[in-house]
């Protein structure tokens, strides 16, 4: 209801509230406010005490690390076709070491690839009972010429792919040095399993 007021030539409408009974008032607030199961709800809710637990997620039996990553472009009569070219190096830190190329058009198809393609290639590392290696040993492959020197607590002193090869195999107190220029992770990758594959244990 508004009733008129005249204070000094001026019209002041005056309000007047009426008083809502707490039953009546109950409903409305409850449709105002935010339903339990809403967007809102879920944000700050605590996980449900009878839930099961989430099962702990299971390692693979090896350790798998990209050492290196390229992207390829072969000119074709419609334009460029790109694809990718992966090499992972597969090991279970225990003398078994693999290295896989993979190539597709999209990355994790290049990664599955990879992984198939380094476990064909496992083979198991001969290594003395500290984890070191029996003898020195030197390999060349393509481009990239690794030797590898025996060092007792040393520990693992190598760098680049070679140092990945020697990390994932399991192979420690060793000295490495690469007598060649070369960049090509896959070349020192595959020069460092050829010449862990010459070992001989004594």
């Amino acid at each position: 209801m508004e009733t008129d007021i005249i204070q000094e030539g001026v019209i002041a409408p005056e309000v007047v509230v009426e008083t809502v009974p707490v039953e009546e008032a109950a409903p409305a607030a409850a449709a105002a406010a935010p339903r339990a199961g809403g967007r809102s709800a879920m944000r700050g809710r605590a996980p449900r005490a009878g839930g099961r637990p989430r099962p702990p997620r299971e390692r693979g039996e090896f350790e798998q690390v990209t050492i290196d990553v390229r992207r390829v472009a072969r000119v074709m009569a419609g334009g460029r076709r790109f694809s990718f070219s992966l090499v992972i190096v597969i090991g279970d830190k225990k003398g078994r070491v693999g290295v896989g190329l993979g190539k597709a058009t999209d990355t994790a198809l290049a990664i599955d690839k990879a992984t198939r393609d380094a476990k064909k290639h496992l083979f198991t590392v001969s290594r003395t009972t500290s984890g070191s290696i029996p003898h020195q040993v030197e390999a060349k492959y393509a481009s990239s010429t690794i030797e590898i020197i025996p060092s007792k607590g040393r520990g693992l002193v190598a760098g680049s792919a070679v140092r990945t090869v020697l990390d994932l195999a399991g192979v420690t107190d060793v000295v490495t040095k690469i007598h060649t220029r070369s960049k090509n992770k896959l070349t020192m990758a595959r020069a460092t399993v050829a010449a862990l594959k010459k070992l001989r244990a004594k």
